[in-house]
């Protein structure tokens, strides 16, 4: 069986726009493209889940004119893609620290989240202004404060309890998880959700990635052998295991 949930890094977007002496912005409009091309093939592929990483916490520290063009392309992005969200059944979610975004962006979110709840087909989730170790922190603060009314006791908490606190509860875990550019980290991104994750990091900068390369990764990732702990010898015995 295939991945269930992939999750992908889009990094590159400015190199690409340098090198052809473009500025950034331009970069991160054909990285849009990009997005759209693989979320539609995503779902054309039977693709249940499609984590992105739109926008990192430490993002906010690049200059403001590039922010702000981020965050208006976000919006057009919203704008542009929900007529065929709701015409290929893609509920869009998103996940990250949304105080922090301008009132117009989390408007313009919240907008698609609820005009596609009802979809069935596949999620789309967009990590925006999102860091896994901030969301970590968030989830015990939780779990904490829980504590404090009596409603957890603390050699009760396990593994259930934080999964259950952490902003991505109601996702699965991630299968296979793609960064573009050549870099090789994940950079704050999903460390506990993608713990078990293959990893494939491709070359290829994101405005160039296409849907053969989306192809590509899924295929590596079903040659690929996920034992869990166990040895091939048991995965062979119990096939269905983590698949």
């Amino acid at each position: 069986m295939g991945a269930r949930h992939v999750a992908i890094i889009m990094d590159g977007n400015g190199r690409w726009a340098k090198q052809r002496g473009l500025d950034r912005t331009a970069g991160h409009k054909e990285g849009a493209k990009a997005v759209r091309r693989i979320v539609r093939h995503a779902r054309e592929q039977g693709l249940e889940w499609l984590t992105l990483f739109a926008f990192s916490s430490l993002n906010w520290a690049r200059p403001p004119y590039e922010v702000r063009e981020l965050m208006d392309l976000l919006v057009q992005f919203l704008a542009d893609e929900e007529p065929e969200l709701l015409a290929n059944g893609i509920r869009l979610t998103a996940i990250g620290e949304r105080a922090y975004l301008p009132r117009y962006v989390r408007e313009a979110l919240e907008r698609v989240e609820r005009s596609t709840a009802h979809c069935r087909d596949m999620r789309l989730v967009l990590a925006v202004s999102y860091d896994g170790r901030r969301d970590v922190v968030q989830a015990v603060r939780r779990l904490v404060h829980m504590a404090a009314r009596g409603e957890l006791l603390a050699a009760d908490v396990g593994e259930a309890h934080l999964m259950a606190a952490l902003s991505t509860a109601d996702m699965p875990d991630v299968d296979l998880l793609i960064r573009t550019s050549g870099e090789r980290r994940l950079s704050g991104f999903l460390p506990i959700e993608a713990c078990y994750a293959e990893l494939i990091f491709t070359e290829g900068l994101w405005p160039d990635f296409q849907t053969a390369d989306f192809d590509a990764a899924m295929a590596e990732y079903d040659h690929r052998e996920r034992r869990f702990g166990m040895t091939s010898a048991q995965l062979e015995a119990a096939p269905a295991f983590g698949r």
